[in-house]
């Protein structure tokens, strides 16, 4: 997944461009910049910005939207009027998700938008927005109403909706009991999602969260999903903080351990093969990594919902967790036990074709017949682990694909094991080049 932020540079890596290229990686996405803008600050003072031309603003865009193929976009800091313009110009024919952060103001000061351009804002860029995010002091400048009893968080998210955003998130509304809100507003429906209330300065976590609802929007989550995701990943960034410098603490990513990081990479890689589609069984693909030594299925990490078939589109539904896969982790568990250097699988649906091709590469390839499965094997739901075990009862080596034909009921399957994600795709890519 290609994901591009267009923002300003912040050399304390606290927020804008250095903070989204973070986030970005931590997603397992490829991050690419296009900047609006150079700023002088650190985590106590903010000194300074100096705005990018026009010739060079229009040079970046036009060398990555002609070079790649961006999944989704952010747009952070657009000090001026003609950056503003620039990029509607830009961008206003493209059908790429947008998430728009309307950055004002930084946390230690600095004006990041002109007064007299926020109402190109409005007019150019509030219109490209899927969705846009701003705190409860952004959407009060961005709409020019003050949040009282009469124009509340909703109407002032209404007010916004009608300048031509899809969608509206404003975040961090106080409310009782400690807690703090977003309040999201979709085109039909309105609702709060909420969190702990986090006591500390600190300076990035709007960047994060901007940042985390572009990769979620582009992964196919509904606008609710991807503001859940967003909340928790900004909250994890708030809780992480760290003081780097001599002033307020930056918002810190906790890092995923390394299975799910390397993982999250591969199914990026993996949703991307050129119609893979075709190769999605009807009870859909998980693709798993282990542990070493794993002992149970809660030491196999997978996604809690599927990678799906939607169309010719492949949707990666759910998150990625310790024990969300049954089958194909139960599977690997098997296969594991009698070759430790076995611990990642992913299950695809079975063609002959396949079948003959994975022959003629010679890769070591097992089978069992689910027709000569016990009737009790059945009753106890441990068909999986009967058929791997009979599969691989025999083998003195690895196995790169175990397969079998189906039964009533049943779906025919194959499934391809390696050490890592990345030698799964390995063999993926001869199998279906």
């Amino acid at each position: 997944m290609n994901l591009l932020s267009i923002g300003g540079s912040d050399p304390s890596s606290g927020a804008g461009i250095q903070s989204d290229i973070k986030s970005f990686s931590e997603f397992g996405a490829y991050g690419l910049t296009v900047i609006t803008a150079i700023t002088g600050q650190n985590t106590s003072n903010f000194e300074m910005v100096e705005a990018v031309s026009k010739k060079i603003l229009k040079n970046q865009m036009e060398s990555i939207l002609t070079d790649f193929k961006i999944d989704g976009i952010k747009i952070g800091m657009v000090f001026n009027s003609e950056i503003i313009k620039t990029l509607y110009q830009q961008l206003k024919k493209l059908k790429i998700p947008i998430v728009v952060d309307p950055v004002i103001k930084s946390t230690t000061g600095g004006a990041l938008i002109e007064n007299k351009a926020i109402k190109d804002f409005q007019k150019y860029i509030i219109p490209l927005a899927t969705v846009i995010t701003p705190n409860k002091f952004e959407a009060e400048i961005v709409s020019k109403s003050k949040i009282n009893s009469k124009n509340t968080i909703e109407k002032i998210a209404k007010k916004i909706q009608k300048m031509g955003a899809k969608n509206v998130v404003i975040t961090g509304i106080e409310r009782k009991n400690n807690k703090i809100a977003d309040l999201v507003l979709e085109k039909n429906k309105k609702y709060l999602i909420s969190g702990d209330r986090i006591s500390n300065i600190n300076h990035g976590s709007g960047c994060n969260y901007s940042a985390a609802m572009i990769f979620a929007i582009s992964n196919k989550k509904t606008i609710h999903e991807s503001a859940k995701f967003a909340k928790k990943f900004a909250q994890n960034s708030i809780k992480n903080s760290i003081k780097v410098g001599n002033g307020i603490r930056i918002t810190n990513i906790q890092k995923k351990d390394k299975i799910s990081s390397e993982l999250s990479q591969s199914i990026n890689e993996f949703v991307k093969i050129k119609n893979i589609y075709k190769n999605i069984p009807e009870c859909q693909t998980n693709f798993v990594y282990s542990k070493p030594k794993p002992k149970s299925i809660k030491d196999i990490v997978g996604l809690s919902g599927r990678i799906v078939k939607a169309g010719k589109e492949v949707i990666v539904a759910g998150n990625l967790t310790y024990g969300g896969s049954k089958h194909v982790a139960t599977a690997l568990l098997v296969v594991n036990k009698k070759f430790p250097s076995i611990k990642s699988a992913i299950n695809l649906k079975y063609e002959k074709s396949i079948i003959f091709k994975i022959e003629k590469l010679k890769f070591s390839v097992s089978s069992y017949n689910r027709v000569k499965e016990p009737n009790h094997n059945k009753i106890k739901g441990s068909s999986v682990e009967w058929g791997i075990g009979n599969a691989i009862k025999n083998l003195k080596l690895p196995p790169d694909i175990i397969f079998h034909k189906g039964d009533f009921g049943k779906e025919p399957m194959i499934i391809i094991f390696g050490g890592k994600p990345k030698n799964i795709l390995k063999k993926l890519s001869k199998i279906l080049g």
